[in-house]
């Protein structure tokens, strides 16, 4: 069993590459073609980039700007842009994150919402779980009276293999505290709509 932890980056890029030219060998392409001699080196990095969130604290991410405000309405950051991989066929999904809190005598910088979307985006996922980490991370470190997050994406494994229905979108939701009472939900909802 590999370690990863006991490995420099540069033995984890090399191990990448190679089990990249195997799986190109073993799809029936020739890896000293011109097209494909880049290729492993490209994808490891791709795949580094693209799973980066492991390597990230969402938590420590909003505690480098959590201010003292009496702040006591919604707060919104809607329409943030994803990218994540699907860990069942590691093909795309994205769409986008809308993410409410209602302040407790703490607020985070406005940028932090998006960037533990990011985090948690970019590690292998499932939408339904990216959805309660989003959402769990902002009540475990905010401790706001209340947190919704809804989740909107297109997943390639549905759209370009499988049942190949290309024009569905997967919504997901989760919410707490305040979030509980039917009418602040149906705010969230609204104004995420306009």
């Amino acid at each position: 069993m590999i370690n990863i932890n006991e490995m420099t980056p540069e033995e984890k890029m090399d191990k990448l590459m190679k089990n990249y030219s195997e799986i190109l060998t073993l799809l029936g392409e020739d890896v000293e073609r011109e097209g494909l001699i880049k290729t492993p080196l490209r994808v490891a990095k791709a795949m580094q980039f693209l799973t980066k969130g492991y390597n990230e604290d969402p938590s420590e991410i909003i505690k480098a700007a959590m201010f003292r405000e009496d702040y006591r309405q919604m707060v919104i950051v809607k329409d943030i842009d994803f990218y994540s991989l699907c860990e069942h066929h590691m093909l795309p999904f994205f769409g986008k994150a809308h993410v409410a809190y209602i302040p407790n005598k703490y607020i985070t910088g406005l940028s932090k919402i998006p960037r533990i979307v990011d985090v948690f985006a970019r590690r292998l996922q499932v939408q339904e779980r990216l959805t309660m980490q989003i959402k769990n991370c902002l009540q475990d470190t905010l401790n706001p009276l209340g947190v919704m997050v809804v989740v909107e994406a297109q997943h390639m494994c549905m759209q370009m293999r499988g049942i190949e229905k290309q024009n569905s979108i997967t919504t997901t939701s989760d919410f707490s505290g305040a979030f509980s009472e039917l009418k602040t939900r149906e705010e969230f909802i609204n104004l995420i709509k306009k």
